[in-house]
């Protein structure tokens, strides 16, 4: 190995190890900044600049069934009133380690905790413009987005056991963006 592939190798090794939530124990990626600090899950890694070609990628892992909700932040709240309205493509990669199969996953946009987003908030799964494309899974071949009286996307027709994992793609916008917003997940078990 020559010396410049040699300092490559151990500059990319630093970067690896440094990988992780900042001193805040937020994770960054594109404009926003990420948190699993509501519990329940954790995330394991962020990437990506929220593009379509490069969308915020978040690994996470689910230990239980409960509901979860990912914190998500402007990460330069100074800026907010002065930037245009805030949208990012997102990409959610989740680990079953919950012990038991599912056969559905949700998402819901909530820009005030607890409380389903409606039309005045201008937060949406691209609800100005939808485009089914922009949403995928890997695992369910099925979804429903509701945009009234919430903001809502209900995964189907599938199944994800205990160990494996899915890919879950879609458009988030906010055209009256705010320093804080969440996005509630919750994987759903067969009733009996």
């Amino acid at each position: 190995m020559t010396r410049r592939l040699r300092i490559l190798a151990a500059l990319l090794s630093l970067a690896l190890i440094g990988a992780g939530p900042a001193d805040d124990g937020r994770w960054y990626a594109g404009n926003y900044s990420f948190s699993d600090e509501l519990g329940g899950f954790r995330i394991l890694s962020i990437s990506g600049s929220g593009t379509r070609e490069d969308p915020i990628e978040i690994r996470e892992a689910f230990d239980s069934l409960a509901p979860v909700t990912l914190v998500i932040r402007f990460a330069k709240p100074a800026e907010l009133k002065a930037t245009v309205p805030g949208s990012f493509h997102l990409r959610v990669v989740t680990e079953n380690r919950s012990g038991l199969a599912w056969i559905g996953f949700g998402f819901e946009l909530q820009e005030i905790r607890g409380k389903p987003s409606d039309f005045n908030d201008g937060l949406s799964f691209g609800q100005a413009d939808p485009n089914p494309s922009l949403i995928s899974s890997s695992r369910f071949t099925h979804f429903e987005s509701r945009f009234e009286s919430f903001d809502r996307l209900n995964f189907d027709e599938g199944h994800l056991d205990p160990g494996e994992q899915s890919k879950f793609g879609f458009f988030v916008s906010d055209v009256t963006p705010v320093a804080e917003f969440y996005l509630v997940e919750e994987p759903r078990i067969p009733s009996s």
